[in-house]
């Protein structure tokens, strides 16, 4: 796999044992130092995926993520010092598809960035994150409908209860493999394996994070969901009744 990967990060070296790293596995990379230049640089740039650290000065990660998220569609994966799960919780309900700590090994840190742009390129194409050229893909002209929600499979947009909701490509595809196996059990490790597709690196609270923003998105009452129900010990259903 190739790709251009760019590394927010202010620790040099951090930032370039990453960079060797991904180098190694045949990716083109680049550094920003701060928030403000490594915002600046992930919405002018044409990147595969961004590797951003939480604390940097100026403008910090959850900032530049924030930012990041309304501007360009583009995988976010914050690696960082911070181990607490509020901080992930908080990284990934700005919009971050994935979180890794620091200290990482090599072959994890290559494996989530593998599988993130390998989801991301099987679920809009590869070479793009835009809309663009949708009509051409195998999708084009098909929907999956399952209560208020229909997904257009071709633009990839989402309509609930007769309004275009915005999500994130791995908030889509969660939702998709949900809608795609309706009245279905599937447990976190499921989900994580499918979407992510690197379950033994798989951290949960992932999931259910991103299941908790699509409720909000999605659900008249996210505090009790009738689309996205939660199967006490086992896992998500998506009701189709």
């Amino acid at each position: 796999m190739t790709g251009s990967i760019l590394i927010i990060e202010d620790d040099r070296s951090i930032a370039e044992l990453e960079r060797d790293y991904l180098e190694s596995e045949g990716f083109s990379v680049s550094i920003a130092r701060n928030g403000k230049t490594g915002l600046q640089a992930a919405t002018d740039g044409d990147h595969d995926l961004v590797l951003l650290d939480l604390m940097l000065p100026g403008i910090d990660g959850f900032d530049v993520a924030a930012a990041l998220r309304e501007r360009v569609e583009v995988p976010i994966l914050i690696v960082s010092a911070r181990h607490d799960d509020e901080d992930k919780i908080r990284g990934l309900g700005l919009g971050a598809d994935d979180y890794i700590t620091k200290p990482f090994s090599p072959s994890e840190l290559v494996a989530r960035v593998k599988a993130n742009i390998g989801r991301y390129r099987r679920l809009v194409g590869p070479g793009s994150y835009a809309r663009t050229g949708a009509s051409q893909r195998p999708d084009s002209g098909r929907t999956l409908a399952v209560g208020p929600v229909t997904i257009d499979l071709a633009s990839l947009r989402v309509v609930c209860r007769g309004r275009e909701v915005p999500l994130t490509a791995k908030e889509l595809a969660i939702l998709r493999l949900l809608m795609e196996n309706p009245d279905t059990v599937l447990t976190k490790d499921d989900i994580y394996g499918r979407v992510w597709g690197e379950a033994h690196y798989g951290d949960m609270s992932t999931v259910t994070v991103h299941i908790r923003r699509l409720r909000e998105k999605l659900e008249e009452d996210p505090g009790r969901p009738t689309l996205i129900e939660t199967v006490w010990g086992l896992g998500y259903r998506c009701n189709a009744t």
